[in-house]
């Protein structure tokens, strides 16, 4: 070749390829060289500094069969780096052992098909009363805990969290609810103790859960962006059980506060920041809230968190068909 030509012909090849650092073959390949091109732009991210990580809500209150077992095929074709929850994992609600350990090792069987970390965060279902309570520090540890990955900081709170005395007088003023509902005694739903009970609908946290989140957030000043996850709204507490004094600790700082429970989405701005409410991953519906639909949620943390909700309805494979798995297949192992 005269070395005109090969000039021009090495000319080319460097201005129709990016070759990405470490790689072998070109991040970029074409074969225009001169005039305008049908794409905006040749300049790519090669190294992303964000990551994404995804959250389910309730499946409880009657679970509705696959509907989990699909989701979790669907967060692995959508591949964030982890999974966490905001809690009602199992229906739960009993003393029996022997009945939780069947209940949490079916739903970690299903959980075991992730391709990536998954984080529990306990609900009132999961943390009905003191021996549920005994049974998940045996299983998975603290009901309250923090990490940070990647400069951000996640507080996952427990919003079951009462003095053990409460605790069982919660749990059996809900053993009467649930009578009243089964139509075994007489009342109504309305009038019952329970739904008297503020813990029934926005929960509450005792003093060492807001000690312990306080001197973690003393030990880190300078996130990026903190994400605080809880089951029950416990921001809709006013007074010394609820979030109130938290926020005041979290006011300095960007923050995403997330809770589901309700079953029905929401999400609205309070001290500056978002605060939404989940629907459901599998969980009892109101057929007539238009806001009560299963979804899994992605948030991407680039310099702020970009958080979109997906209804399960829309997440498709290849074939255009959502990926149903059945939970007899999960049961199986296959």
């Amino acid at each position: 070749m005269k070395p005109l030509n090969l000039l021009f012909t090495l000319g080319i090849l460097v201005t129709g390829c990016q070759v990405n650092p470490g790689q072998e073959s070109p991040l970029f390949e074409h074969d225009l060289t001169a005039g305008p091109t049908p794409w905006t732009s040749d300049t790519f991210e090669t190294t992303e500094e964000d990551f994404t990580f995804a959250i389910i809500s309730d499946l409880t209150g009657g679970e509705r069969e696959n509907i989990y077992s699909t989701a979790v095929a669907q967060l692995n074709r959508l591949d964030p780096t982890f999974v966490l929850s905001v809690g009602d994992l199992i229906e739960g609600g009993t003393e029996d052992t022997v009945q939780l350990k069947k209940e949490w090792d079916w739903f970690d069987l299903r959980s075991s098909k992730l391709n990536m970390p998954f984080f529990h965060l306990g609900g009132n279902h999961d943390l009905t009363n003191p021996i549920m309570r005994k049974f998940w520090k045996e299983r998975y540890g603290p009901r309250y805990y923090h990490f940070v990955y990647n400069n951000v900081l996640f507080l996952m709170l427990d919003s079951e969290d009462y003095e053990e005395e409460r605790m069982w007088e919660i749990y059996e003023a809900r053993e009467v609810a649930l009578q009243i509902i089964r139509g075994e005694i007489e009342g109504t739903l309305e009038e019952s103790e329970y739904v008297k009970m503020p813990e029934s609908k926005i929960g509450g946290m005792s003093q060492n859960q807001l000690d312990y989140f306080r001197n973690v957030l003393e030990k880190h000043p300078n996130v990026k962006w903190t994400f605080v996850l809880m089951h029950k709204p416990l921001w809709m507490r006013e007074d010394d059980k609820g979030l109130g004094k938290l926020e005041a600790l979290l006011a300095d700082r960007p923050y995403n506060v997330i809770n589901g429970h309700f079953h029905s989405f929401s999400h609205r701005e309070r001290n500056g920041n978002g605060y939404t409410m989940l629907g459901t991953t599998g969980g009892s519906q109101n057929a007539a809230d238009s806001m009560a639909f299963d979804h899994v949620t992605l948030v991407r943390m680039a310099e702020k968190p970009v958080i979109t909700h997906i209804k399960m309805e829309g997440i498709l494979d290849e074939t255009g068909k959502v990926p149903l798995v059945l939970d007899s297949l999960v049961m199986a192992g296959q």
